[in-house]
């Protein structure tokens, strides 16, 4: 593989972040999420996350980022009760379609779900996807104390495989007793970061992610596809280890390693890192893979050298892949797989 720096023509973003007034509003009602107070909720990153226009133009703009793909930011709806997720979710999907309809050569949108009533989540995501042109949908790994693979959550999944779009899996806070067994004994901030961006948040979607594979969801549905950010949320850097699962699981079609590279999309999700990137390209190959910056929380506590003019740009050209590669993890496979382009 090539170091040597090379323009890329395009750079789409897959993960970028935004949240509704009233979505706000009801995770702060609600609670139970440290995660709002502690990452969304600041003056600063409120307004950002509230923004769909000029000013996230302009900072995608900065970066070098030219097409973003928007999604409702952590935890969506899927922790309020039912009717509230339901009225919110439809709410925040409108703001997204009308980021959307304004810049239309600017943002796409996944869907947010209202997963607490099965039913009416598949429902906005037909909606979503048919009549407001969405390319897929975010989810969490949870909903109360259920993972994704719950079979209360098989309407969403079939209503995924039905649409042919993605499901993109992103992290969400872990259970409150796994942080208070797993993740505490620390300061605050310590215990937060840990059961978050600095370790549990990524095993939590891995796990969340090897759950549906276990379930059976992919022999159900051979072509849906999933995408996990922060290049593969753990599950794709241990493929090889889970794959051990397989002699386990003799109720399965195919080996769990087979699921990972068949049935997974891998993104940086904000992470710039290269030797994760050649990893990924290890496992899934130079394909399956596509760039994501996490906008706006790479502005807010991202570290110098990416509030630099250029860094998401940069960190494509300068890495150490060949240039078809760089294009694909630039652009191509996000219009291939998302934008149905190409």
């Amino acid at each position: 593989m090539s170091g040597t720096a090379h323009e890329v023509s395009r750079v789409i973003a897959v993960e970028e972040h935004v949240w509704s007034p009233e979505l706000r509003g009801a995770l702060l009602e609600l609670g139970g999420d440290d995660t709002v107070d502690a990452f969304s909720n600041d003056a600063t990153t409120n307004r950002l996350l509230l923004d769909a226009g000029e000013e996230r133009l302009a900072r995608m703009d900065a970066a070098g980022v030219d097409f973003q793909v928007l999604s409702i930011t952590s935890p969506g709806t899927q922790q309020l009760p039912a009717a509230q997720a339901v009225s919110v979710a439809r709410i925040s999907n409108d703001f997204l379609a009308d980021a959307v309809r304004r810049h239309p050569g600017r943002f796409a949108a996944f869907a947010t779900l209202p997963t607490p009533d099965p039913a009416a989540a598949a429902d906005e995501l037909h909606r979503c996807v048919t009549e407001l042109g969405f390319v897929g949908a975010m989810l969490f790994p949870r909903t109360g104390p259920d993972y994704l693979d719950h079979k209360s959550h098989r309407p969403i999944f079939d209503a995924a495989a039905e649409l042919d779009v993605p499901v993109y899996i992103h992290p969400g806070v872990p259970p409150e007793a796994v942080r208070e067994a797993l993740y505490g004994g620390f300061d605050f901030a310590t215990n937060l970061m840990l059961s978050t961006g600095g370790w549990g948040w990524h095993a939590d979607a891995g796990l969340a992610a090897l759950r549906l594979i276990l379930a059976g969801t992919f022999d159900r549905h051979p072509d849906l596809q999933i995408i996990l950010g922060h290049w593969g949320e753990m599950l794709v850097s241990f493929a090889d280890r889970a794959d051990g699962l397989s002699r386990a699981s003799a109720h399965l079609e195919r080996r769990i390693l087979d699921y990972i590279t068949g049935n997974v999309y891998a993104t940086a999700g904000g992470i710039f890192s290269h030797r994760m990137l050649r990893q990924v390209l290890d496992v899934v190959g130079p394909d399956r893979i596509m760039f994501a910056v996490d906008d706006p929380y790479t502005a807010t506590i991202g570290s110098e050298s990416k509030a630099s003019p250029g860094f998401a740009r940069a960190f494509i050209e300068t890495a150490p892949i060949g240039a078809e590669d760089k294009a694909k993890l630039a652009h191509r496979n996000a219009e291939r797989f998302l934008l149905k382009r190409g």
